[in-house]
């Protein structure tokens, strides 16, 4: 990486709740630079590839199978400085995903807040990715991305509440979710979870856009 050259990498936002916490997966660096501190799990692209086949490679490689996860470009991050071993400029991605009963690979899955330091300048990345998450809650379908197969208008709501840190009010959500055409299909069967009525179960819809967008700093107040 000498002169004019530069090598191209990219790396991986990988968001998930888990008990209600929107958390990142992050892996601890085995060699320098930042040896011993937590960074984004990524790495260089390699011959062919373009980005996008690097990003889910990189997928694989940390345990997660690319099919049936959401993911998309991010940003490019090309500072000068931004690698001590050189000019290196990376390609941020996002992928959303269900939680997962252990983190994949050698990953660790920690809060969103609780990210602290990072390696490079995967703070920034972090930050720009759950931006982009909290984003896309407000005008797609993909909060249910972050939900198993089947789940209830429960487990929903409590990915908006993960990832926007608001509090729906539950009827207003059920009504504005339920309406909306294609986001969400009946599966036709309930689950009970001990407390209540049971709840019934859906699927994912066809729909991939919000008419109108549900904002977070709106659309969740209770109804006077």
């Amino acid at each position: 990486m000498r002169g004019n050259l530069f090598a191209v990498a990219v790396d991986l936002v990988v968001l998930t709740v888990r008990d209600g916490v929107l958390c990142v997966l992050l892996r601890e660096r085995a060699a320098q630079p930042f040896a011993g501190e937590r960074a984004l799990p990524g790495g260089f692209v390699r011959g062919r590839e373009d980005l996008l086949d690097a990003a889910g490679r990189e997928l694989v490689e940390i345990g997660l199978a690319i099919d049936g996860h959401h993911l998309e470009q991010l940003a490019s991050y090309a500072a000068p400085d931004r690698d001590p071993r050189g000019r290196v400029l990376t390609v941020g991605h996002l992928a959303l995903v269900p939680d997962l009963p252990e983190p994949p690979g050698e990953g660790i899955w920690a809060p969103v807040d609780e990210a602290g330091t990072l390696a490079f300048d995967h703070k920034q990345i972090l930050a720009d990715g759950v931006e982009r998450a909290r984003a896309k809650l407000e005008y797609t379908t993909l909060a249910a991305a972050f939900c198993p197969a089947e789940f209830t208008i429960s487990q929903l709501r409590r990915v908006y509440e993960a990832v926007w840190g608001t509090t729906p009010d539950p009827r207003n959500f059920s009504r504005k979710v339920t309406s909306t055409p294609g986001f969400l299909v009946p599966t036709g069967t309930k689950v009970s979870s001990g407390r209540g009525r049971p709840g019934q179960l859906f699927r994912r819809g066809p729909a991939t856009a919000l008419h109108p967008p549900m904002l977070r700093d709106q659309a969740w107040h209770e109804d006077p």
